[in-house]
């Protein structure tokens, strides 16, 4: 049926028989969802027994460890934008099926790999299962629930991001006790099995009956821009200089391919992303704010597990349970995030968030070797309450600003910006850290043979390999590890809060504030009666 011209458009009613299973359809795409969070931070937890020398681990330094996170990352990121348009285009069920396949067989390749190299080549397969899935995660769900519901269903995608970072340490941990390390990406494959087959039972395909075309140079473009961005910084980190020829090159070239991607965005008829989607100032203010949370946040996960292992001393499963706090904040708040958002407004809720993350985070600074675990606990729980607060009402500002026919293309952004910012924030962060801990430990290393000498200076994994070896001798080289990496620490902390609290300044000053009551004439969409405001479901049987 055509809609006159000059009337409102309204958005395509989910069907009955689908609007009836929307629950049960909720909890698959959550199922999905899990499998792809329980991958990172199961592998946060592992990071130190990865470290280890063979039969332990597989030796890998810090740079090859972060190389394996940004692997997954940045091929994730890199196909976002087309795993979206391939998503609305062919149908968004399809290529969530076709990820997670693809996704356990890279699971099962990386757990046998026998060196850094191979985890990190199989680490980026995964990364591109994984950017077909949790696109369409989000685009299924904005399919499935009229309007008026889809904040309290983002609320509960998004507390799911908790539970698999409650699950994943705590997974990881018990695997790490009892298992070699490449369980932990073993233990992915039956999740994946059991996904595939909920998938295929419940949920519904759906697509854009008028998709653009995928735009090959601008996935290629970016694809590039990031990569060379990345290496440079953490290149950056190995050297513990960001002058030297071999990082001046990639990050600069980084850049440029960066801006020629926007540029070609800007004037392409088929873009991978629509840059005019930011030229709203709250939907650019939401994507901002993703990129900023997970910036700031990645790279504190990141040096925590060498912090609670290294530093500390706890096991594996024992620093994944000191971690479920954070969990526990995101899966109790994130479902409820909405209802303080109706009360306050987006922009009160999520600037007040952005200041919990960043109070979270500058307590870092405040760590040494024997701070309370109590204290520990109270900083992830307050950390964990601030991004429930952010995530759910920035994800339905993105997604509710688009029409439902591109929810894969609004679902690839919101990612997308999640993706790049967790990983630009551990190789920044990660470089930081790198760099202060090299200057740090460098004056302490004069007993250390001159071979070994270099690399004992790279990581505090590095430096208690090489002091392990020398016995008796080594204590003092311990001692002054754990001093440095623990001032490296307090360095990258306030560089992660001051981080937090640009992302503050943004959401306060573009976010928009309290909406007027609902219910008022002229407001909702009709229901399927087509008399209802979408705030004022009618009653289905």
């Amino acid at each position: 049926m055509s809609i006159p011209s000059g009337a409102p458009a309204v958005a395509p009613r989910v069907p009955e028989a689908v609007h009836r299973r929307r629950w049960a359809i909720l909890g698959v795409l959550m199922f999905s969802l899990l499998i792809v969070v329980l991958d990172n931070s199961i592998l946060n937890v592992a990071v130190k027994t990865i470290a280890s020398p063979a039969p332990t681990g597989i030796g890998a330094t810090q740079s090859e460890l972060e190389w394996a996170i940004n692997s997954y990352t940045l091929v994730f990121a890199g196909l976002l934008f087309t795993a979206g348009l391939l998503g609305d285009r062919i149908g968004r069920k399809k290529v969530l099926l076709a990820g997670i396949l693809v996704f356990g067989i890279g699971s099962a390749l990386a757990a046998l790999s026998s060196s850094p190299g191979e985890l990190i080549t199989w680490r980026a397969l995964m990364g591109f299962g994984a950017a077909f899935v949790m696109p369409a995660t989000l685009a299924v769900l904005m399919n499935v629930f009229e309007r008026d519901e889809q904040p309290k269903a983002i609320g509960i995608w998004a507390g799911s991001v908790g539970l698999g970072i409650a699950i994943g340490p705590i997974t990881g941990g018990a695997l790490l006790e009892h298992f070699w390390w490449g369980s932990i990406f073993l233990v992915n494959v039956p999740v994946v099995v059991i996904a595939l087959i909920a998938m295929a039972l419940l949920v519904p395909d759906s697509r854009d009956p008028d998709p653009g075309r995928v735009d090959p140079l601008g996935v290629v473009l970016s694809i590039v821009g990031l990569v060379l961005l990345v290496y440079g910084i953490i290149r950056g980190g190995e050297l513990a200089s960001f002058t030297d020829l071999t990082v001046l090159a990639p990050l600069i070239g980084g850049l440029l391919v960066l801006a020629g991607f926007v540029w070609h965005e800007k004037r392409s008829t088929h873009p991978s992303i629509d840059i005019s989607y930011f030229r709203k100032p709250a939907f650019s203010a939401a994507v901002a704010a993703i990129a900023l949370v997970f910036f700031a946040l990645m790279g504190v996960t990141f040096f925590s597990a060498f912090y609670l292992q290294s530093v500390r001393g706890y096991t594996a499963l024992e620093s994944g349970l000191l971690i479920l706090p954070l969990a526990a904040a995101q899966m109790i708040f994130a479902p409820r995030a909405r209802l303080v958002v109706d009360r306050f407004g987006a922009k009160a809720v999520c600037t007040v968030g952005m200041l919990l993350v960043a109070a979270g985070l500058a307590a870092f600074a405040l760590f040494d070797v024997d701070t309370p675990l109590w204290v520990l606990c109270l900083v992830f729980f307050v950390q964990g309450t601030g991004m429930a607060h952010i995530m759910p009402p920035v994800t339905v500002a993105v997604m509710q600003a688009l029409p439902r026919e591109r929810a894969g293309s609004g679902s690839a952004i919101n990612n997308t910006f999640r993706q790049v910012g967790g990983a630009l924030g551990i190789a920044v962060l990660g470089s930081v850290l790198s760099t202060v801990y090299r200057g740090d430990i460098e004056g302490h290393l004069d007993g250390v043979p001159a071979a070994a000498r270099d690399v004992a200076g790279e990581s505090i994994e590095a430096t208690l390999g090489v002091a392990s070896k020398l016995g008796p001798a080594g204590k003092p080289l311990i001692a002054a590890a754990n001093d440095a990496f623990i001032g490296a620490m307090h360095v990258t902390a306030l560089g992660s809060a001051a981080v937090a609290l640009i992302g503050a300044a943004v959401v306060a000053a573009f976010l928009p504030g309290r909406t007027p009551a609902p219910g008022k004439p002229g407001q909702g969409e009709p229901d399927r009666a087509g008399g209802r405001p979408a705030q004022e479901p009618a009653h289905r049987s």
